[in-house]
């Protein structure tokens, strides 16, 4: 066998997947190879180096647990999660180009917070009560032609008034919920005005952060998830917008559209009939969905 030289060894990979009977594993697989061997060649990596990042990686693993995810973490803080969202998003984008109808609503990552099998509530219900200053959610959601969508799941979660998720904080869920849409596509609740807050700094995430020489915030924003049948899955934030970061989110996740104005208001009665004691903010916001293929 011929010695491999330099410029050899990721075409020599490639060679080895010939029975591949994947062709879209075959695919990804080897531009993986020859992108990661080209960055590589290209700083011309040290053993020491290689062996440190499989180090960072290896301990990115050992900071993962049920509640938390470090390597989505990574993913968000380089940008790949919103790169993998924006290349799905322009593939909807292509596939609505001829049919007529408003442009859906854009997504955004899901981010390390997400915590599954949240309590089921009414509309108006308040989840944020003593965690922060109270703020009424409302609006509609649609499908891109306008059609309102009844009974479509929304599920919502967000930091304290101090940035801290409940997960962050001990076993009880807090300030986060699933509502159902009415007959006319209408959700409400009440929640807190979110604010900013950084990414958890004390791991292996965190470190690589603080030697790029970056700051570890998000702008404040409220997680939306939304799932009707017959609908392609939503996932998606309402971002404060007088929150700072806007311009240097963490996870360059913010997107214009969902930026909103969060008004306040002096206490009195809330657009939902509700009568307020205390100053309270409303967010107002409508979704559009984009129908299955």
């Amino acid at each position: 066998m011929a010695q491999l030289e330099v410029s050899d060894f990721a075409q020599a990979v490639v060679d080895r997947m010939g029975d591949c009977k994947d062709p879209r594993f075959k695919q990804v697989m080897t531009a993986l190879v020859k992108h990661a061997h080209a960055f590589a060649r290209e700083v011309d990596l040290t053993p020491d180096e290689w062996m440190a990042g499989i180090q960072f990686l290896t301990a990115t693993g050992q900071k993962c647990d049920e509640k938390r995810q470090e390597f989505i973490l990574l993913s968000d803080t380089l940008g790949i999660s919103m790169l993998v969202v924006a290349l799905e998003q322009a593939r909807g984008a292509k596939a609505l180009k001829d049919k007529p109808g408003e442009q859906p609503t854009e997504a955004t990552v899901q981010g390390p917070f997400f915590w599954p099998g949240a309590p089921k509530k009414e509309l108006g219900d308040d989840i944020g009560e003593g965690h922060g200053e109270p703020t009424l959610y409302h609006g509609r959601v649609t499908d891109t032609s306008g059609q309102p969508i009844a009974n479509c799941e929304v599920d919502v979660w967000s930091g304290d008034s101090e940035g801290f998720y409940d997960m962050q904080k001990g076993d009880s869920m807090s300030l986060r919920a699933q509502f159902r849409t009415d007959r006319d596509g209408n959700y409400r609740f009440w929640s807190i005005k979110p604010t900013f807050y950084p990414v958890p700094g004390d791991g292996p995430v965190g470190g690589m952060l603080a030697k790029m020489g970056r700051h570890l915030n998000r702008p404040g924003h409220m997680h939306m998830m939304l799932s009707a049948p017959g609908h392609e899955r939503l996932v998606t934030h309402i971002f404060v917008k007088d929150s700072p970061y806007l311009d240097s989110d963490a996870v360059f996740g913010v997107r214009n559209s969902l930026i909103v104005d969060f008004p306040k208001h002096a206490p009195g009665k809330a657009p939902d009939g509700r009568e307020m004691k205390q100053p309270f903010y409303t967010a107002k916001y409508d979704f559009r969905l984009v129908p299955s293929a």
